[in-house]
């Protein structure tokens, strides 16, 4: 990770690689908004968003004043649309959400256990609003890519066992953080790349969960679009 980009940047623009031409993807809240920033020139894909959107793109450089007409993602901010997109009402998103018509979705992440279980929705006595469609998009989406920083404050956030509230279990299929990406197969998580001048041992160090690492392992490619 360069020093002059932000952890969440860097891991939003990794993310920016795996999602491939032609595919329907969900964004969830947060730091996963960031990836419609840093899409490759010539991938062609349809990004949805749980309030009622297909086709949403990055956000707006000339973004209105408050009271103004705006159109915003699922976690309020403004974004834009792309020609031909198309917005509809919450029971359609759900549908597409739960039937099986997403090919990936991204969401954010509170832990993420070695087995593939997620938590990204509540911490035990915090006031929050719901898990939304975290659960929905999980179970529904053939992918399921969890963008989110290593640690927090030192605190790991990779564990052999999440001891917050499930979103789901074992449907992790891509884990991306600042300093590394892991893939999930059949309940066993590999190393597969490494952020540049991040050593397999710093990864271990900052890492409870057990993971095995690549024959393959290489360093981190990220999305250049704006650099």
């Amino acid at each position: 990770m360069t020093q002059k980009m932000s952890a969440k940047e860097f891991i939003a623009r990794r993310i920016a690689l795996e999602l491939k031409d032609g595919d329907v993807v969900n964004l969830g809240i947060g730091l996963p908004t960031l990836v419609a920033n840093y899409l490759p020139e010539g991938v062609q894909l349809t990004l949805h968003s749980e309030n009622g959107f297909l086709g949403i793109g990055p956000v707006p450089r000339d973004i209105p004043p408050v009271g103004k007409p705006r159109i915003v993602n699922a976690g309020g901010n403004p974004c834009s649309i792309l020609p031909f997109g198309s917005t509809f009402d919450t029971s359609t998103s759900f549908a597409l959400m739960r039937g099986g018509h997403l090919d990936a979705c991204v969401l954010g992440g509170l832990q993420v256990a070695e087995n593939g279980d997620l938590a990204n929705w509540m911490v035990p006595g915090k006031n929050v609003p719901g898990m939304g469609g975290a659960m929905d998009l999980a179970v529904g989406a053939k992918n399921v890519i969890v963008a989110m920083e290593q640690t927090n404050n030192g605190e790991k956030k990779i564990l052999k066992k999440c001891n917050l509230p499930l979103t789901v279990k074992a449907r992790v299929s891509t884990l991306v953080t600042e300093k590394a990406l892991f893939r999930f197969y059949d309940g066993k998580m590999v190393l597969e790349e490494y952020a540049p001048g991040v050593s397999v041992e710093e990864i271990r160090a900052e890492t409870e969960a057990d993971f095995t690492v690549s024959n393959n392992l290489k360093e981190m490619v990220i999305s250049q679009v704006g650099l």
